[in-house]
């Protein structure tokens, strides 16, 4: 149970997970243990590097970034909300419990969707069409591991 609590305060704090730095050639192949250890240590700091970009499309890109991190931290504790509900009731879990859970996940899932939808709108109308994409994969590929980290340490509904 310590490591599933654990698992939610990174998840919570947004330390598990990150995107690919840029290889040179011949580079050794990023681990995910390797990503996630670059994220937690600067995480906007890995975005920056990935996503390349000119100092005009910086002074457009950033205040987006900042709104996006600042809504989905929001997203994220209600998420984070659920699986505590969960790992409360785990040994008493009834059957309204579990659609109660199940509804407040899946609805703070439903709205994460359309806050990157919102986001890659505005990016669309800032960057160039492949750097708002690169961003969007840069969070895909951090809330994956993140994700993952919790879903490995979840046990299953009883």
């Amino acid at each position: 149970m310590s490591r599933l609590a654990l698992a939610v305060a990174l998840f919570a704090c947004g330390l598990a997970g990150a995107a690919d730095p840029p290889k040179a050639p011949g580079a050794a192949q990023n681990t995910p243990e390797s990503v996630r250890q670059a994220a937690r240590a600067d995480k906007r700091g890995l975005v920056e590097r990935n996503m390349q970009l000119t100092e005009a499309e910086a002074k457009k890109f950033w205040p987006i970034y900042d709104a996006y991190q600042k809504d989905l931290d929001k997203i994220v504790q209600r998420q984070n909300r659920a699986l505590l509900d969960y790992v409360n009731a785990e040994s008493s879990m009834t059957d309204a419990n579990s659609q109660r859970i199940a509804r407040d996940y899946v609805t703070a899932d439903l709205d994460e969707m359309k806050l990157r939808e919102k986001t890659l709108r505005k990016l669309a109308s800032a960057l160039p069409p492949k750097k708002a994409v690169r961003f969007l994969q840069i969070e895909n590929k951090i809330r994956t591991l993140q994700r993952y980290d919790i879903a490995e340490q979840m046990p299953l509904v009883r």
